[in-house]
């Protein structure tokens, strides 16, 4: 049995180093053809030709190359930031937001949309105001969740549920009291997940945070395998619990923040994408960590095409159609998971 699993374990890995280049080769491709794909179609040559020469098209390189960049960069910190959350309540049927973080994001986020309260950050003052909704949301459910000096699971999650539901609460007042019918408009689509906003100026945080957020658990990846397998198992491997949660509330936080900052609320990446990347490597995190990253990127980038194109020239917001196949995915993996119970 042991030479089963070893072997099993043994395919994964070389079957992880292989998919990795390839998925990368693939969203490389993705990226300037997705950038072809919308309102208006441009040819792949054209699209290349502007990313090297902005001036031959201004609109390819100042709306659609940072909207697919934008997309891959928001689903790949969406999927890692679900391998985090999974680890992190050890349970694969874990989202993102299921600390109410997507909910003070927008919550703060909106307020300052609609009236202006952060206009002092200047040109990252949706960001900052976003992610301060994050980091204020988080740290209420932390401090309800520790108690003795560790953090309860079930506690968090059960605060993490009310916090989220108050946010939502305060985000209908905010919208109930907006001063006017364009700025409503905005932020409703805003927080149903739009890529729109995109511009070259907004990339660099996310990928800062992305590649910071990545190095932190890869150069941790054991301690995430140890951890999986619960408290007392990860303590007996040397694993300080405590401080690894801590971290992987901080990067689920940071990751979710920044990302619901630019793009609104986009549902069931950051399940879908770790689900896939285990199917297809294992579930040893080093590789689930770049496969999640991939495949969430891939996810958004291809979805948002069909944002664009389904009923153009109008948009649909993105989030509204990874809702649309994330509920089926969530229900397959809620009866797979009963199904081994019964097993």
């Amino acid at each position: 049995m042991c030479k089963t699993t070893d072997s099993r374990a043994g395919k994964s890995r070389r079957y992880g180093q292989i998919l990795i280049p390839v998925l990368a080769a693939v969203l490389l491709v993705s990226l300037p053809a997705a950038a072809c794909l919308g309102a208006r179609t441009y040819s792949f040559g054209e699209v290349i030709r502007a990313l090297f020469d902005p001036s031959a098209d201004p609109m390819i390189f100042m709306l659609r190359i940072p909207r697919v960049l934008l997309g891959a960069l928001a689903g790949a910190s969406l999927a890692v930031c679900g391998v985090a959350m999974q680890v992190l309540v050890r349970n694969e049927l874990a989202d993102p937001f299921i600390l109410g973080v997507s909910s003070g994001a927008s919550a703060f986020a909106t307020l300052d949309m609609l009236f202006g309260v952060f206009a002092f950050f200047g040109t990252y003052r949706l960001s900052f105001s976003a992610f301060l909704g994050a980091a204020l949301t988080i740290l209420i459910v932390f401090s309800l969740s520790v108690r003795r000096g560790r953090i309860q699971i079930p506690t968090l999650l059960l605060s993490g549920v009310a916090v989220s539901m108050m946010m939502d609460g305060l985000t209908e007042m905010i919208t109930l009291m907006a001063p006017n019918a364009l700025g409503l408009h905005n932020a409703t689509f805003w927080m149903s997940g739009s890529l729109a906003s995109a511009r070259w100026e907004y990339l660099g945080l996310p990928a800062a945070v992305l590649a910071f957020c990545l190095i932190v658990l890869g150069m941790n990846h054991r301690k995430l395998d140890a951890l999986s397998l619960g408290e007392s198992q990860a303590t007996t491997l040397g694993v300080n619990v405590r401080q690894m949660q801590m971290l992987l509330i901080l990067v689920a936080s940071l990751l979710a923040g920044v990302t619901v900052s630019l793009c609104g609320t986009i549902g069931f990446v950051g399940l879908m994408a770790p689900h896939f990347a285990r199917m297809l490597t294992g579930s040893k995190h080093k590789p689930v960590l770049w496969v999640s990253a991939l495949c969430g990127a891939l996810l958004v980038v291809w979805t948002d095409v069909l944002a664009r194109i389904l009923f153009a020239p109008e948009e649909l917001p993105i989030g509204v159609l990874t809702a649309m196949l994330g509920g089926p995915v969530f229900i397959y993996m809620i009866r797979r998971k009963r199904g081994k119970r019964l097993d």
